[in-house]
């Protein structure tokens, strides 16, 4: 007798539309009771052993509650439109950014069912994406999409399971910065509605796009000095302001006069920061093409003054933490790749190390004068002894030149005895 709740496996009849016989599927169906309701399902195969494994498969998913109904008929567009979806309900400024990397997904996956998409396929497209010759943090950005596609089909409960996905390793990482006459080169080929734009970017840091054209002179203190941004406003959604140098002032000052003038001339009030006659600035491509090219720095982009701004700002010295409010880096590993070292940076390093070494190098001994005579000084009885020697050696030498058979009457000392009313000196002394 069959166990109440075990399932039970079954083939479907059919009546051939021909003939009008009653026949026999040969692919064996599953069937469970779940919750009060039958669930059917085809086990895609004509062996009863193979069938009953799946039931015993299926019946294990439903008790552990990964059991997802048609997971199988979920396919990579369905996944697709969960990322879009969950990105415009959160109002995320990078939904650019992520149709772009959809759209080179659903090239490569389009029609695909989830369950098919494998880590060999996600392989397969990586490869495909490197013949296209994309960079591999684009197609990293391209994964992250992927992933982020799976994690949110799975809490939907459309998907089983998830792929793994590794991301590849980045090796083109921008590196460019700014110096001073560079900085200053460039500005001189801007048009007059972008200098003031650029010039700030290099003095602080901020994004240009999404931090600096969005500002409007309510931002702006010129009292309490600070140019700031609300909450909210920038990348991590926390508020952040820089206070106002004398370089940004003058910068800030010199376009608040432009804009009064403009104000004055169209009769119209201006909120924003920086705009062209009025309106804000969309699009700036062309023109910083056009002046990079006229420098001769044809390359560079206008994110460079960012890693310009905090490469200055570690050459100030200004503390890290300080230095990371101020142009709005969350977390030091990424601060510390805008913190670009250049030569100068290394030789002004050297210099300081060398200056350090000398300051540490042993300096040649001065001995104090005292010391220096008591350790110079000989005692009397060592000069006793050295002479004594010196005059031993003398008589030795001359005994040995005097003829054989002359005597000579000499003291130890080297002198000859006293006499009583007068002293002989014998040859040779």
């Amino acid at each position: 007798m069959r166990e109440r709740g075990s399932g039970s496996l079954f083939r479907e009849r059919y009546r051939d539309k021909q003939t009008g016989q009653l026949k026999v599927c040969r692919t064996w169906m599953m069937k469970l009771w779940v919750g009060g309701k039958p669930l059917k399902r085809s086990a895609r195969t004509t062996s009863r052993t193979m069938a009953s494994k799946q039931l015993e498969q299926w019946k294990a998913q439903i008790r552990q509650g990964t059991y997802v109904p048609d997971a199988d008929q979920t396919r990579f567009d369905d996944l697709a439109t969960l990322l879009t979806d969950e990105y415009r309900a959160n109002g995320r400024k990078s939904l650019g950014r992520a149709e772009a990397a959809i759209a080179h997904l659903k090239e490569f996956f389009t029609g695909w069912r989830a369950q098919a998409i494998s880590t060999d396929r996600i392989l397969a497209y990586v490869r495909h994406r490197q013949q296209q010759h994309a960079a591999n943090a684009t197609i990293n950005r391209e994964l992250a999409a992927l992933k982020r596609m799976f994690r949110l089909g799975e809490r939907a409960g459309r998907i089983v399971r998830r792929p793994f996905i590794d991301l590849l390793q980045e090796h083109n990482a921008r590196t460019g910065f700014f110096e001073r006459a560079e900085c200053d080169a460039v500005l001189a080929q801007l048009p007059d509605d972008l200098q003031a734009v650029f010039a700030v970017a290099s003095l602080t840091g901020w994004r240009v796009k999404s931090e600096l054209l969005t500002r409007q002179w309510a931002h702006v203190d010129f009292q309490s000095g600070w140019l700031r941004l609300e909450p909210g406003e920038t990348k991590n959604a926390e508020g952040r302001q820089f206070p106002l140098t004398p370089a940004l002032r003058a910068v800030l000052e010199r376009q608040r006069a432009r804009t009064l003038a403009i104000e004055k001339a169209t009769r119209t009030i201006i909120p924003w920061l920086f705009h062209r006659s009025g309106r804000p600035i969309k699009s700036f491509r062309r023109a910083w093409v056009t002046a990079c090219t006229a420098t001769g720095l044809s390359g560079r982009i206008p994110h460079d003054f960012r890693r310009t701004a905090v490469r200055n700002l570690e050459r100030a010295g200004v503390p890290r933490s300080t230095a990371m409010k101020m142009v709005g880096h969350k977390t030091e590993s990424i601060y510390r790749r805008y913190a670009i070292v250049d030569e100068a940076m290394l030789k002004e390093g050297a210099a300081k190390l060398q200056t350090l070494h000398e300051a540490q190098a042993p300096a040649a001994p001065v001995i104090p004068l005292i010391q220096a005579t008591r350790t110079t000084r000989v005692s009397s009885s060592t000069v006793r002894v050295s002479r004594a020697q010196r005059a031993r050696r003398v008589r030795v030498a001359r005994a040995k030149s005097l003829p054989a058979g002359e005597k000579r009457m000499v003291g130890w000392d080297g002198i000859e005895p006293p006499t009583p009313g007068f002293s002989v000196r014998e040859r040779g002394i």
